[in-house]
């Protein structure tokens, strides 16, 4: 659980209190300082390339990660209503998933969409704007960080997604992706568990054809493999442990991953510094419906995860509310001090429930009442994750939080 991994602890010089996520500095890149220098005073200090120092409280933990976030604007109206006319109250919707995420030493989410002015007005497809308590609601499900780079990043522009940013700011939960500045594009989202420092690392394949700000080319993180390499080398650097990368890529509605997808997760997990993975997991989103599970080149991925919150009403689009949660379990490694290895793969399955009244579900978990819709989803999940061998590689589903 989170209160007992984020226990109070002293690692690398920095004080960690429990529930606590850091945000240290991102070293730059191609700045022509040497990595101490860039580290700055009070940073932790890495060991040999690749191999940050080891933290003296060492220990497994726990990791999971959740797709797409688009509220439509019938859950927006759902969120109102369990209101009771006072905002919008989105805690009720995601209520049977929080076991799930709040059991968890690290949670991590995807934001797909930025919210709208206070008020309103909020919208659906092809430009979305939410209601900001869904920051909140987020906060109490139990993330810790979110991933923001998208294609609907930008769907209400600059001030759109410094808005996002600052909710998720106001409420406790580090975001990586997109950015107010040049300096925090190049820094990651930092968050702690098992006395590990990991960065979560965001980018989305574009922005539906929406250009970049005007004098501001580094709000969204855009794919691009060497930027992607660079970063993670350069947060291994600034003593990261464990490098999580979420990225947006695929084709839409398309079950099996594409070429980009298998091309691009060959070479990013087979990228090597001292002979070590530059990249821990690849955690993918953007397809709507679930993807495969894969070990490649000993690095779990995760091509696509379906969307967590979503209410597709047509018959052809309906698998479009069913998702996976992956859930790792990383051990210190005894190869090689300061870093972590997944020594356990699981997986959830969900379903966005539309009823009435809208509500997000684990179709895997225990205590689902031995619904037959719920059984079907968990076995359509389950084929869509198990569709490139990963039962042999050793995944298995999940069934407690």
């Amino acid at each position: 659980m989170k209160t007992s991994v984020k226990a109070a602890a002293a690692v690398g010089g920095l004080a960690l209190v429990a529930g606590a996520v850091f945000a240290l500095p991102r070293i730059g890149d191609g700045d022509g300082a040497t990595a101490t220098q860039r580290l700055g005073a009070g940073q932790p200090s890495p060991g040999k390339a690749g191999a940050p120092d080891a933290p003296p409280d060492a220990r497994p933990f726990t990791l999971v990660a959740t797709g797409d976030i688009i509220p439509y604007p019938s859950i927006i109206q759902r969120a109102a209503d369990d209101a009771g006319g006072r905002g919008h109250d989105f805690r009720k919707i995601l209520a049977g998933v929080k076991p799930v995420v709040a059991g968890a030493d690290v949670a991590l989410c995807h934001h797909e969409i930025p919210y709208g002015r206070p008020g309103g007005p909020y919208t659906g497809y092809p430009t979305f704007k939410a209601p900001h308590q869904l920051a909140d609601a987020l906060k109490d499900a139990g993330y810790d960080g979110c991933s923001t780079a998208s294609n609907h990043t930008l769907d209400a522009g600059y001030e759109g997604l410094a808005r996002t940013l600052e909710h998720l700011d106001r409420v406790g939960i580090k975001h990586t992706g997109s950015a107010r500045s040049a300096e925090e594009a190049r820094t990651p989202g930092w968050v702690t568990g098992g006395g590990a420092k990991i960065a979560q690392l965001s980018y989305t394949y574009g922005t539906n054809g929406i250009p970049l700000p005007a004098g501001k080319p580094w709000a969204v993180n855009v794919t691009d493999k060497e930027r992607i390499l660079a970063d993670a080398r350069a947060a291994r650097a600034a003593g990261a442990h464990v490098v999580v990368l979420s990225i947006h890529w695929g084709t839409e509605w398309q079950t099996a991953p594409d070429a980009q997808q298998r091309e691009l997760a060959q070479a990013l997990t087979a990228a090597r510094t001292d002979g070590l993975p530059d990249i821990d997991l690849i955690i993918g989103t953007h397809n709507h419906v679930p993807q495969p599970y894969e070990k490649i080149n000993g690095t779990w991925v995760v091509f696509g995860m379906g969307d967590q919150v979503a209410s597709f009403v047509p018959a052809d689009k309906k698998r479009g509310n069913q998702s996976s949660i992956p859930r790792f379990t990383l051990n210190p490694s005894t190869a090689h001090p300061g870093r972590w290895e997944v020594v356990k793969a699981e997986y959830f399955t969900q379903y966005s429930d539309m009823g009435p009244p809208f509500r997000v579900v684990c179709t895997s978990c225990d205590g689902t009442g031995g619904r037959a819709d719920y059984k079907a989803v968990d076995r359509q999940v389950t084929e869509a994750v198990m569709s490139r061998g990963a039962g042999a590689q050793g995944l298995t589903r999940a069934t407690r939080p």
